[in-house]
């Protein structure tokens, strides 16, 4: 869901607060490339994206989505 431009000033400065002195967890399906459509500031979100990234892990899954799988299953019964 897009945040409005007072929402996304809001994110990236917790984000920016936490970087390099806390632990950030985020989760999203979105790859990078598209987080302008939801921030639509393009230098922003590359800050953002900068200091998110800067010594951390990247959990990349692939594969059906546990939700989608379970769901379809109760639908069936």
């Amino acid at each position: 869901m897009p945040l409005d431009q007072a929402g996304s000033k809001l994110l990236f400065q917790v984000i920016s607060d936490c970087y390099e002195q806390r632990s950030v967890i985020i989760t999203t399906n979105l790859e990078f490339s598209k987080w302008v459509n939801v921030f639509y500031d393009e230098q922003m979100t590359a800050a953002m994206i900068d200091r998110l990234v800067h010594h951390s892990y990247l959990l990349l899954f692939d594969g059906q989505s546990y939700r989608i799988k379970n769901s379809l299953m109760r639908e069936r019964s």
